[in-house]
């Protein structure tokens, strides 16, 4: 059966105008199992006036009432965990672990922000002249827009809206649409929490027309984004003409650099796991292994031994890797794969499609690429699937300069037992986080930022909430 999950425009659900929808699939069979709106102009429209009506009603609350409806949000997710962790892994692939983690990290990014309700600061400065004082106040932007990628469906949500209603903006969501009907699922707890009305909007629909129209109206005055870099680039181009603040959350190709004094058992352990969870679709996962020439050879077969362990499965049952959620992201997997190996590149292992049981949906075999270049294909682009090649290198110099060659620069992870050297990596190596002798990692008290093409602003933590609020200064006489 094939359910149809509405939007949620204005406290209500709507279906687009024109009754048009949106199949959504499931990734490991291949399955359609729901479908959502085509939303269009019209419906792009009523989501901006509910957002710019209720603006204001909203910014004036106490940032502690906002934070009680954060809570509730949070209550209900917490007594439906389970219902959302089988639904990500129907429409996105993941795990019914990793789809049971998002829901739970959902749950402390915006609790994280509730909390942050009493934290919220300006400053008191002295003035030039007797009789007078400065003041400057964080104020909201008013209405925001949340536009989120396909490899968390949820935890995006909890990830940008916490922030944005704490402190005092309203949202419009809009979800891929590879991965909607958790976005549609997650207003009904919206809807239970009483809410007013237009606070939240959700619209579903594809980026060159419904995006283009959110992003491009003058009601929106802040966009936050996660997604390719090619996506944030045209985002930013559409919303240059009213100036809207940005916050890009973008592709990265994050080197992982093992040194000849690093722990090889534990940097092995590491790179498997960071690179083939949740199929590979972790941006800030590593999309490339950087050895030094004379560890690489133990390296390689630790590596292969701990890889040998990744095996395609059910992730209904946690019986092992799941899918990549879209086919595209299989077909662009695949090219890279075979383009490096007719570039030089050697196969270790994988390297091919789901065969048997597997061959429905989207499965890719876990791949290790041996003897890639910097110049092959997989280690040049993001490939953001489950592909892990190997580039042997002379030293930390050569290591460093491949890594701050790339144009993007969302994270690395250095291993090595030298502090002198991790100290110089954090100088100069070029990326918004930095992993030194640790795995894959976030923390909602951290910041999740890139450099050059891997975006603008960042999420997470104090520095995150800040870029949801502008400036007002005051200069007042008494």
């Amino acid at each position: 059966m094939v359910n149809l999950h509405k939007c949620f425009i204005d406290g209500e659900w709507v279906e687009a105008a024109g009754g048009d929808t949106i199949p959504v699939e499931n990734p490991a069979t291949g399955e359609i199992f729901a479908e959502v709106p085509a939303c269009g102009l019209e419906e792009a429209g009523r989501a901006l006036e509910s957002a710019e009506k209720a603006r204001r009603d909203w910014a004036m609350l106490p940032p502690v009432e906002r934070a009680d409806y954060l809570y509730r949000i949070c209550d209900g997710l917490k007594k439906e965990r389970d219902h959302f962790a089988r639904l990500l892994v129907m429409e996105q692939g993941k795990t019914l672990a990793e789809a049971g983690f998002e829901v739970d990290d959902t749950i402390r990014y915006m609790t994280y922000a509730a909390e942050a309700a009493r934290r919220l600061q300006g400053e008191i400065l002295p003035a030039d002249a007797a009789g007078e004082q400065v003041f400057i106040f964080r104020v909201p932007y008013g209405v925001t827009l949340g536009i989120c990628a396909y490899n968390y469906p949820l935890a995006l949500i909890g990830r940008k809206l916490g922030p944005a209603l704490v402190t005092g903006n309203v949202m419009i969501l809009k979800p891929h649409e590879a991965t909607p009907v958790t976005g549609s699922e997650f207003c009904r707890i919206v809807e239970q929490a009483g809410l007013p009305k237009g606070v939240v909007n959700l619209v579903t629909g594809t980026g060159p027309q419904l995006g283009r129209a959110l992003v491009e109206s003058p009601y929106t005055r802040m966009i936050s984004v996660t997604g390719s870099i090619r996506a944030g680039k045209a985002i930013a181009a559409s919303a240059a003409n009213n100036l809207a603040a940005l916050s890009l959350e973008l592709g990265g190709n994050a080197p992982f650099i093992v040194l000849k004094d690093a722990d090889i058992d534990a940097a092995a352990e590491a790179a498997s796991i960071a690179r083939f969870a949740n199929a590979g679709q972790v941006c800030i996962c590593n999309e490339s292994v950087l050895v030094e020439d004379s560890v690489a050879d133990e390296f390689t077969e630790k590596l292969l031994k701990r890889v040998a362990d990744v095996r395609l499965g059910d992730p209904m049952h946690n019986a092992g890797m799941g899918p990549v959620t879209t086919a595209a992201s299989l077909e662009r997997t695949d090219r890279l794969v075979q383009a490096s190996l007719a570039e030089g590149a050697e196969l270790a292992t994988g390297g091919r499609r789901g065969t048997g049981a597997f061959e429905r949906g989207h499965w890719y075999e876990p791949t290790v690429l041996l003897n890639a270049r910097p110049s092959s294909e997989a280690v040049a682009d993001e490939i953001f699937g489950p592909v892990l090649p190997i580039v042997r290198v002379g030293d930390y110099e050569e290591a460093l300069s491949i890594a701050n060659a790339r144009p993007d620069g969302l994270s690395a992870y250095l291993w090595t037992r030298n502090p002198s050297v991790f100290m110089d990596a954090i100088k100069r190596i070029e990326t918004g986080t930095v992993f030194l002798n640790k795995g894959i990692v976030g923390y909602v008290n951290g910041y999740h930022n890139g450099h050059k093409l891997s975006g603008l602003g960042g999420e997470d933590g104090t520095h995150g909430l800040e870029g949801y609020m502008q400036k007002r200064t005051v200069y007042m006489a008494y």
